[in-house]
């Protein structure tokens, strides 16, 4: 009996050694994660994000420092908010870093599975984004389709000229996703999907802001998977109900240009980017499946539009709240341009005032604040602290945009500042990366630069702007909605007036 009560002893306390042991092991590994707020226990420091997280992750920073570690619900998240670490997490070890940690909204019809934003950089995502570097966005295909994306600005411009004779208000966002819509759906299908005064263009930017904001919000399901059959806040239900209207729109487009191509028995029945994509994806032993064209898509139109017709109306919204930053602009396309001429694609180079406002609007304004979310493949070092293996990796290139140890004044609109600089966002220079880096960067990067140049040189050397409802410049609302991509809470609505170096 003796020896049992022995035996029983000693069996509870090597448990309670082994169980010391493995305290003192998480302790010293957790001791070797980032800097970050004590987390309250289950819910972590989730209470501390509040509904703008970029704002609230760059005032943390200040404290913890440009590596942080955060404990949201059971995830641990990694926040880098410095470009040299940023250079370590997206350049020098994106091969660790290139997977994705996904939002549980985007799971809604299997999009997860099939998209080239939230697949894992294998296989089939290779097999996406090439198809998107030679068949949509290479130089050649770009210069190619200029003409397209001509004809919409014009389009454009001669809807403003319609508001601007009956003295009109317009919503900029508005009008620039409807005119990039066109432009990017031209490209894609060779049709119009949008027009200016249609309802249907209502319900379609609804459904594009609808699938940004909700890839981009906070989700309880993100920080708790548990609750991931209850879906409590709605966003997954929601999603769904987005991609299933655009993809069945899509797949009847693939439907009937099928059924052209059976008709007519040809290989080919226009030269846009569904008819090569339909191309491989009748391959024999073909990757691409025809849900994953449906998807790409999806990818394509809401990622082509959204971004970039945020940025045109940040910009605008910082010319009109700097008039004399505005006059520059204007001065500069009086050197270049004709009486009448219209901007071109060819005339951004010879712009350097205008490319610096738009830096200087993505330094300010990011598109996506915080990037889309990477994922740790490995446990892994960075800036000398442990990452852990599944971490969820933001880089917060709103902070990095607004921190004073990388700009001067870094919250005044000053475009002046890129002048004398070779600084530019095309991945290289990771104090301006809007975009990303390394192989995650946005591929439709390209398309971007060119429609952004355009259509805001277009709108301001063809007309003059007033805001709307008698505000003056020091009234422009700066604030910000926050979601997978940055919109102005309170849309810029302006009264265009005809040039006088462009009357007809």
């Amino acid at each position: 009996m003796m020896d049992y009560h022995l035996t029983s002893l000693l069996i509870i306390l090597a448990l309670a050694c082994i169980y010391v042991l493995i305290s003192i092991f998480k302790t010293l590994k957790s001791s070797k994660y980032p800097p970050g707020p004590r987390p309250f226990p289950i819910i972590g420091n989730i209470l501390g994000i509040g509904n703008q997280p970029h704002q609230a992750l760059a005032k943390l920073s200040q404290i913890y420092g440009p590596i942080m570690s955060l404990k949201l619900g059971n995830t641990t998240t990694i926040v880098i908010s410095s470009p040299q670490l940023a250079k370590e997490v997206l350049h020098k070890n994106d091969n660790i870093f290139s997977s994705r940690t996904f939002p549980d909204s985007v799971r809604a019809l299997d999009h997860h599975t099939l998209s080239i934003t939230w697949l894992p950089a294998l296989a089939q995502w290779k097999t996406l984004r090439r198809i998107c570097a030679t068949k949509i966005f290479s130089s050649q295909k770009l210069d190619s389709t200029q003409a397209l994306r001509q004809r919409s600005v014009q389009a454009l411009l001669d809807y403003v000229e319609e508001s601007s004779n009956k003295g009109e208000a317009l919503n900029i966002g508005e009008i620039v996703l409807i005119t990039l819509l066109n432009s990017v759906s031209n490209t894609l299908f060779s049709m119009d999907l949008a027009h200016y005064t249609s309802d249907k263009s209502q319900e379609l930017k609804d459904i594009i802001w609808g699938i940004m904001e909700e890839a981009g919000k906070p989700n309880i399901v993100d920080f708790f998977p548990i609750l991931r059959l209850l879906d409590p806040q709605g966003a997954r239900s929601r999603m769904d109900g987005y991609f299933r209207k655009l993809i069945l729109f899509f797949d009847g487009l693939i439907e009937e240009r099928l059924r052209l191509r059976a008709l007519k028995n040809e290989s080919k029945t226009s030269n846009d980017v569904l008819d090569s994509v339909l191309e491989l994806m009748i391959e024999e032993n073909s990757q691409v499946t025809r849900p994953h064209v449906s998807h790409l898509f999806v990818d394509l139109l809401t990622g082509a539009t959204d971004t970039s017709s945020i940025t045109v109306e940040w910009a605008m919204t910082e010319l009109l709240h700097n008039p004399e930053k505005l006059g520059k602009v204007k001065k500069e396309f009086q050197h270049i341009l004709d009486k009448g001429e219209h901007v071109e694609e060819s005339h951004i180079s010879k712009f350097p005032y205008l490319q610096a406002v738009i830096k200087e609007t993505f330094r300010l304004h990011p598109p996506a604040p915080l990037l889309v979310p990477h994922k740790s493949d490995v446990d892994a070092e960075i800036g000398g602290f442990m990452v852990p293996k599944r971490a969820k990796i933001m880089v917060n290139v709103w902070a990095m945009g607004r921190d004073s140890s990388i700009w001067t004044n870094p919250n005044q609109f000053l475009p002046e500042r890129f002048l004398d600089s070779d600084t530019n966002f095309k991945g290289q220079h990771f104090e301006l990366i809007p975009f990303g880096a390394g192989r995650r960067i946005c591929p439709g990067l390209p398309l971007a630069y060119r429609t952004v140049h355009v259509i805001l040189a277009s709108l301001l050397h063809n007309y003059d702007w007033k805001l709307a409802d008698g505000k003056k410049p020091h009234d422009t609302n700066m604030s910000e909605i926050f979601g997978l991509t940055l919109r102005k809470a309170q849309p810029l609505r302006v009264i265009p007036i005809l040039s006088s170096r462009c009357e007809k």
